[in-house]
């Protein structure tokens, strides 16, 4: 077992991509569209697309580290599964609820982003017996590889590929037709990839600080230019067809489900590029983002029904009525064009849930401490002096 020093900026970015994904969960409940005509509703959604990957690629990084404080690869494992099967229940039962205040199960369950990192988790508890250079090729292919896995069936004689694709629609698109009321968000084999690489990520997160912001600048910004490069060239020489958005609309909008290579290194680069740049934050905002990235589970569980109970309220307060029937399915929730919100009052929903988050979370935060959960305070501000274990990621990662 090994002592693990805390790396601040990883709660710090797990922290900014949890404001950022109540900001795209108010905006289900406002019926804003996922991207529009102008630049507030396009970058109002464009901005959260960095939430799945992030906690996905960090959870694989988390579960690393934990492994460290772990006596063997065979406590890592077991760590995993059980912790990913609570996350799949949880989907399931409580995340479910909070999305829709209804039981009814026959008409509407969601695979959603926590469901997906429960089965990665589970998968990666095999992977972990692997050498870790091992690890990172295995995550790299299924990233790159993924849509040979929408292949597979077809090779199947057709009276057995109906009787697969319900469940294989569940590790990637089979293009037949799956469970009715089942909707799969999230399939699981290039998430498994995004995780996967995240683990292997670990072996640079506990390198020498130097070393490590190097590695972290050279991955991330070469991710990010090379997705410029393509996307450059996709929106602004492959013809527009009947997509009448802006030529940087269409380069910012590569397909999430399921989430294709350009996605991800839109998103991943950036991400692993601000790492070392946050090392050092310091200041109100930062220790915000510190308080949210900590307690990750926490917040998960509690912002989803949170925010539904203030878009209601908010609802009441502008229309007097709370339109629960437009929710019964959400996130997919059917609210009537010309009856959505406007950005100011999505942004002043947000507000409120993000500072309301706030309060609880650091109240959780030092309930937990004072627990014993976190160990010792930490004693100064350079990561070289943290005495404090790091929080496994694994523990609850949302996205």
């Amino acid at each position: 077992m090994k002592r693990v020093n805390r790396i601040r900026s990883i709660d710090i970015v797990r922290g900014i991509v949890m404001v950022l994904m109540a900001i795209d969960h108010v905006r289900v409940f406002s019926g804003v569209p996922a991207g529009g005509p102008t630049a507030g509703i396009f970058f109002t959604r464009w901005v959260t697309h960095f939430c799945a990957p992030a906690f996905a690629f960090l959870a694989g990084t988390g579960a690393f580290l934990h492994g460290r404080r772990l006596a063997g690869r065979g406590a890592l494992s077991r760590y995993l599964v059980t912790r990913g099967l609570m996350l799949v229940v949880l989907e399931l039962t409580v995340i479910r609820a909070s999305w829709t205040f209804n039981f009814h199960y026959a008409e509407f369950v969601l695979a959603g982003v926590i469901w997906m990192l429960g089965w990665c988790m589970v998968l990666l508890a095999g992977l972990v017996w692997l050498p870790t250079r091992a690890i990172a090729i295995t995550g790299l292919c299924l990233m790159l590889f993924q849509q040979a896995f929408g292949l597979l069936p077809r090779l199947l004689p057709a009276s057995i590929r109906s009787g697969v694709a319900p469940l294989w629609n569940f590790f990637y698109p089979s293009g037949q037709p799956g469970w009715d009321g089942v909707t799969i968000l999230y399939v699981i084999v290039p998430w498994l990839g995004v995780m996967a690489a995240g683990y292997a990520f670990g072996a640079i997160v506990i390198a020498e600080p130097d070393a490590r912001r190097r590695l972290c600048l050279r991955i991330g910004l070469s991710a990010t230019a090379l997705f410029v490069v393509v996307a450059a060239v996709i929106a602004f020489v492959a013809p527009a067809g009947n997509d009448p958005r802006p030529a940087l609309f269409r380069a910012l909008d590569p397909p999430k489900y399921p989430v294709s290579q350009l996605f991800l290194l839109m998103t991943l680069g950036p991400t692993i590029a601000l790492l070392p740049l946050l090392e050092r934050a310091r200041g109100r905002l930062a220790d915000l983002f510190v308080t949210f990235g900590r307690v990750p589970l926490f917040y998960y569980l509690l912002h989803i029904p949170l925010i539904h109970v203030t878009a209601l309220a908010a609802w009441y307060l502008r229309d007097g009525t709370v339109h629960t029937e437009w929710f019964a399915t959400a996130p997919f929730a059917q609210v009537p064009r010309a009856q959505q919100w406007g950005l100011p009052l999505l942004y002043l929903v947000v507000a409120i849930d993000v500072a309301l988050l706030y309060v609880a979370c650091r109240w959780f935060l030092v309930y937990e401490s004072k627990s014993g959960a976190y160990g010792r305070p930490v004693p100064a501000d350079d990561d070289r002096k943290v005495t404090r274990s790091v929080t496994p990621i694994v523990r609850g990662s949302p996205g």
